[in-house]
């Protein structure tokens, strides 16, 4: 049964968010370091290092990032892109329906 939305659509906007992420990747990086860094300040109370952890939790969620991305690709039906790939190769018209 064909799909009503445009799967070529979601996945090139996967891609899109995909790029960005890749892009925020390298800074996310550099900012756990600098935690790191932070955390070996001396004589830092033990509630800091407990935030600097956290922090590191939050910046870690990248991966959530990611893998969010990876569900929506996989739900999108196998066939579905090069289905409607093939279907805009030979025109389309659009329906009145």
């Amino acid at each position: 049964m064909p799909i009503k939305w445009s799967a070529v659509k979601v996945s090139e906007a996967m891609d899109e968010v995909e790029n960005q992420v890749i892009l925020a990747d390298q800074f996310i990086a550099e900012a756990k370091a600098k935690v790191e860094v932070a955390k070996k300040i001396p004589n830092l109370p033990q509630y800091m290092e407990h935030r600097f952890n956290r922090l590191i939790d939050q910046l870690n969620k990248m991966d959530y990032i990611k893998g969010a991305i990876e569900t929506i690709r996989n739900d999108i039906p196998d066939g579905a892109i090069e289905a409607e790939q093939k279907h805009t190769r030979h025109g389309s018209t659009q329906s009145l329906m």
